[in-house]
């Protein structure tokens, strides 16, 4: 009889270590689960916090228009270029271009960092990996906040 209790108390604490082995092994998944979701959630916010740092301020900057096939040169014609957060409008201030009118919107779109570390006016988030920007290429057009030029063709 003492025997039989002995062996029941045995396999009692035998099943309890189990189940406890397997709560610790539960919620040590868990854990990494929580710290490898915390990883990926703080690069996000580390990566758009470096965007913003990078990302031109919201505002009304006067830039001028530099022209690709006369090697960045410009001929006194100005810009307006407007920044609403990832969005830009580039309207026409004054100059010698017959065919604009002051205060007309040349260009709008969103602006985008390119993958060459130049500014850019997209239309969409894959513009950023396209091949051939600015000057007379037919992609995107550059916008420079640096040297406040326009780029056109």
């Amino acid at each position: 009889m003492k025997s039989s209790i002995y062996l029941l108390l045995l396999l009692l604490l035998l099943f309890s270590c189990q189940t406890e082995e397997k709560k610790t092994e539960s919620t040590q998944k868990e854990n990494e689960e929580v710290v490898s979701i915390s990883k990926v959630q703080r690069s996000e916010t580390v990566e758009k916090d470096v965007q913003d740092i990078n990302q031109p301020k919201d505002g009304e900057y006067t830039f001028d228009i530099a022209y690709a096939e006369w090697q960045g040169k410009t001929m006194g014609d100005k810009v307006q270029v407007v920044v609403e957060g990832d969005k830009v409008k580039v309207i026409y201030l004054e100059g010698n271009l017959k065919d604009l009118k002051k205060g007309q919107v040349m260009e709008e779109g969103l602006l985008i960092k390119h993958k060459s570390g130049v500014w850019i006016i997209g239309s969409d988030a894959s513009d950023a990996e396209k091949d051939e920007v600015g000057g007379c290429s037919g992609g995107p057009t550059i916008i420079d906040f640096e040297e406040m030029t326009y780029w056109m063709c």
